[in-house]
Order: C-alpha cells, then sequence, then structure tokens
C-alpha cells in the first residue's frame, strides 16, 4: 500500500497577508524608491488606513500562530516570510519583532520599504513611528527600534539585502 504524501496547509492569515501584500506591490512596482513613494504610501495607506489596520492584525495573528517570527538571534526574532516572486512583484517580505534594540548593519543595494507596527509603548523604528519608510538604493542602517516593541515588515526589491 502506498502513502499519500501529506500537504501542508497554509494558514488562511498567511494566504490574506500574501494577498494584501500582492496587491499593494502591484500598486508600487513602478515607482521609484524614494521620498515621493514614502509620503505616498503615508498618505493612502498609513496608519488608520484599512490596509495598514488589516496588515498589523494579520502580523500580530502570524506571530501568534508563529508563521511570523519564528526564528531568533541576537535578541530579534525574524523571519522571511515570501521569497521574491511574480505575484509579489519581485519583493520578498520579511518581518521582525525587534524591542529597546539595534540590529544588524546592512545595505539595501535596491532599496527597502518598511511598514513600523508599534506594539508597546511608543516604539520607533530609526526614529520613526508608526507608518511607512522607504529607504533608497545604497542605503544602509542598523536598524533601532527604541522607546518599546515594535513589528517591522520589510519588502526588498528582488529580495537583496547585504550585511556588512
Amino acid at each position: 500500500m502506498s502513502q499519500i504524501p501529506q500537504v501542508t496547509e497554509v494558514p488562511q492569515n498567511q494566504m490574506a497577508y500574501r494577498q494584501l501584500l500582492s496587491t499593494l506591490t502591484a500598486s508600487i512596482q513602478a515607482k521609484a524608491l524614494n521620498d515621493d513613494l514614502d509620503y505616498w504610501l503615508n498618505e493612502h495607506h498609513g496608519v488608520g488606513s484599512p490596509l495598514y489596520e488589516e496588515l498589523k492584525n494579520l502580523t500580530i495573528a502570524g506571530v501568534k500562530e508563529s508563521w511570523l517570527c519564528n526564528r531568533e538571534g541576537a535578541g530579534i526574532k525574524y523571519g522571511r516570510i515570501f521569497k521574491p516572486s511574480e505575484d509579489l512583484n519581485g519583493f520578498s517580505v520579511d518581518v521582525v519583532d525587534m524591542e529597546n534594540i539595534v540590529g544588524p548593519r546592512h545595505i539595501h543595494p535596491l532599496g527597502e520599504i518598511d511598514l513600523i507596527m508599534p506594539i508597546s509603548g511608543d516604539a520607533l523604528f530609526d526614529g520613526r513611528s508608526a507608518g511607512w519608510m522607504v529607504t533608497p538604493p545604497g542605503s544602509e542602517h542598523a536598524p533601532t527600534v527604541s522607546n518599546g516593541r515594535a513589528y517591522v515588515l520589510y519588502l526588498l526589491p528582488q529580495g537583496q539585502i547585504q550585511f556588512i
């Protein structure tokens, strides 16, 4: 008797997360990663918007369900949830859980789009409060969360990041 291979079921919240990000990345794929995109994201999808609130709620659920931030190193919980793909318009998706900590310095060869979601205190990410932060190609930083705890979603074009 042959065994039927087990199918790993993808959590419903994970599918919803991917769909939301697919729709978002489709709307920004042709835009340059610069201050104009930072402004546009915060104007159209910033704190209090349906997209921001749904992504934050799904992020909280994903951490609880262990499909987000399921790895840990140096006091930071993290995980690449989606590799770059066609349905995500070439972006990878990572989420970190950081509390009053400085992460490893790195460069964004093609830029980075971050969604900052404070969880406790008045958490700031690199000095920025809740909302979107866009850094241009070639930028670098040591990601820092201060004044509390935050989840930060990273969209990286082609998944490119270079730790230094």
